[in-house]
């Protein structure tokens, strides 16, 4: 039997495994309740006196043995599996990697920014909490004026002076405050109103607003430079401009772009009338300039301001305003192949 036992011994020594499988066959035929060491230690009793030592030593061996090699071939196998991860199972299929989207509104804002970039316009920025000076007195809104009406304001808390910007105009300020003729930069940004939401109107909206100084500019610039963003952005180059009002431009103009009238969608938006209004312009106002630390006598400029929102829900179909910040992925994910 001790023959028998020492056979087991070589047995388990040379024993090897590419599995866990195989290696838990193992530890329960050797190791088991009724594995075989189980049996041995049975026999233990029956064993003559004489022959019990030795017969005792090979079985603690064979325990020993089989113990060792089981934990040895465990050990080997989670080394294998952790190289293998570490490097990864080439033989995997790959797994999809989810591809972002732009937000409209970032798409349109980029391409305009664009645009205007390739005419020498630079982009500015400025705190979307504002004061009264910069947001209203400074374009030639003092306090009291009826136009103020215009701009549904949110005030900060109890003070008058500080609000929530209503046009980037307030920007285009600063900049003149801080950078001298000639000025040739775009201010694009989030603007607040306190206006009820609806598919149309929304409570905080963007707006892009340009503004160009210089000695000698005219009307005709500020045309010539509608002319080719619209041709630009649209791929449409007939443009007219209306009379308008705006506080701090003189003469003022709403500027509408002849969209067509091809479809039904054409015809909807346009009422009919294949024109569409897409931004308000106009000369910069003296007073704005004088305000701002700039000598209208010496410098003249033009401005003009458009909504990103309205030109991306009419670049891309987009029928309802509140789309744009509901964060739907469903409704996002449809911008995924767009720049």
């Amino acid at each position: 039997m001790i023959d028998k036992i020492k056979e087991l011994i070589e047995e388990a020594e040379s024993f090897s495994a590419q599995s866990l499988d195989e290696i838990e066959a193992f530890r329960i035929k050797y190791l088991g309740k009724k594995g075989l060491l189980n049996d041995y230690f049975a026999e233990f009793k029956n064993v003559a006196n004489e022959q019990k030592k030795e017969f005792g030593q090979v079985i603690n061996k064979l325990k020993t043995t089989a113990q060792d090699k089981v934990n040895a071939l465990k050990e080997e196998l989670e080394s294998k599996d952790e190289a293998k991860g570490s490097i990864g199972d080439l033989s995997r299929p790959g797994e999809p990697i989810q591809i972002g989207a732009r937000h409209p509104i970032s798409i349109v804002k980029n391409q305009i920014i664009d645009i205007f970039s390739r005419i020498g316009f630079n982009v500015s920025e400025g705190p979307e909490i504002e004061d009264d000076w910069h947001n209203f007195t400074a374009l030639n809104l003092p306090e009291y004026h009826p136009a103020r009406d215009m701009q549904d304001t949110f005030f900060i808390q109890t003070n008058p002076d500080i609000l929530l910007r209503t046009h980037t105009s307030s920007v285009q300020v600063r900049y003149m405050e801080n950078n001298k003729p000639p000025i040739r930069t775009i201010s694009p940004g989030r603007v607040y109103r306190n206006e009820a939401i609806s598919a149309r109107s929304h409570c905080f909206f963007h707006q892009v607003e340009g503004l160009y100084i210089d000695k000698n500019v005219s009307f005709a610039d500020l045309k010539q430079t509608l002319q080719y963003f619209t041709t630009e952005m649209f791929g449409k180059s007939k443009i007219r401009l209306r009379p308008s009002y705006f506080p701090f431009t003189e003469p003022s103009a709403e500027v509408d772009v002849f969209w067509g009238l091809e479809t039904e969608i054409d015809y909807r938006i346009t009422k009919g009338t294949g024109w569409l209004e897409i931004m308000g312009c106009g000369m910069v106002d003296p007073n704005v300039l004088k305000n701002c630390g700039i000598d209208p006598n010496v410098y003249s400029g033009f401005a003009f301001g458009m909504g990103i929102d309205r030109i991306a829900m009419l670049l891309h179909q987009i029928g309802d305003i509140r789309l744009l910040s509901e964060n739907d992925v469903r409704f996002l994910d449809q911008f995924k192949s767009a720049l």
